[in-house]
Parts: structure tokens; sequence; C-alpha cells
């Protein structure tokens, strides 16, 4: 077949139905990102109609608190338990007390401000997993970054990385995994 220019160019074959492709996405994939899109829009607005967290704080451990009588736990991170002993059996340490002490200090610095949590989700023990800012800093990040918890989601990763290179907190030595101590202990 000849093109108007004089080039020669094969004739098109089309599949078996006999018609040309498609071009451009399917009707299901339009709904698809329609879905999407109102979902993440739902999301945003439903946020901004859930109050916040504030009011009087009491520290259990490293990653839970009770705050204006509300149970939280920090979302993205894992602290050693509060009974939890980090470190080589012959020079065993309290590192969940001393998770515990790391929060007390991060929300006594945090002074007038205090604490905010947004929260996020709910666990299995009726706590609040939320967000949680001290003094305008992000109470998770701060806990994984001083090396008194690990990061569980991708969120404080570098923060993680760094503690761990730096040898601070829990990864001064040998420790379990909270996860792991848990199972141990049931």
């Amino acid at each position: 077949m000849r093109t108007p220019g004089g080039r020669w160019r094969a004739p098109r074959r089309f599949p078996a139905g006999g018609r040309a492709p498609r071009r451009g996405w399917r009707a299901s994939t339009w709904w698809a990102v329609l879905v999407a899109l109102a979902m993440i829009i739902a999301a945003l607005v439903i946020e901004r109609f859930v109050p916040p967290l504030d009011g009087a704080m009491r520290v259990a451990d490293g990653d839970s608190f009770e705050l204006g009588g509300t149970r939280v736990r920090l979302e993205g991170i894992d602290a050693p338990e509060l009974h939890q002993s980090c470190g080589a059996p012959d020079a065993l340490w309290p590192c969940g007390q001393r998770a515990k002490q790391a929060m007390q200090q991060a929300v006594a610095a945090a002074g007038k401000d205090g604490v905010t949590c947004r929260p996020v989700d709910g666990d299995r023990y009726g706590r609040s997993v939320s967000i949680c800012q001290a003094g305008g800093r992000d109470l998770g990040a701060l806990m994984v970054e001083q090396g008194w918890a690990v990061a569980t989601s991708f969120a404080y990763r570098g923060e993680q990385a760094a503690a761990r290179a730096a040898g601070r907190g829990i990864w001064a030595g040998p420790f379990e995994m909270p996860a792991d101590f848990r199972a141990r202990q049931r």
C-alpha cells in the first residue's frame, strides 16, 4: 500500500474482531479513577471534622498514653514494653522504663503547648491510633529518632536509620523487637 507521499506502508491488520484497537482508557478505568478521587476527597473532608485529641496526659509507656480521658497509641512506631529489658544477657538494662521516661521528657518539653493528636484509626484494645505532636514536633518521629522506638511504617524509616547508625537508645546494643517480646510473653 502506498501513502500519498509515495512511500510503501504495510496494510494495517486488526485483531480477530476486525476493528481497530481502542485508544485511551476504558470506561471501567475512568470509573475506578473517579471512585478513588471521591474517596480521597471524602477522607480529606472527614479529617477536617474529626476533632483533635488534647487535654491532661498520663504516659503509659514509650508509645501509648492517656490524653484527655482517651487511650492513645502512636501511629507507625513500636516502643519496648514497660517491663522489657535490653542488652547482652550479662548487662541487661530496663529499656522499657527508659522509653517511658523519654516519652515523659518529650511531653514535658512541649510545655504550655502540650500534646495534640489526630486520630487515624483504632486498635483491638480500644485505643485511638493517632499521629501526635508535642510542642510542634511529631512525637512518633521524635521517639524513633532518639532510638526509643522502632518504625513500623515507612513514615519513620529515615529517623530509624539515623538512630541505628548512631547507636542511640535501644540501638546501643542487642535488643528484642517489642512485637517479638510481646509474642513470647503470651
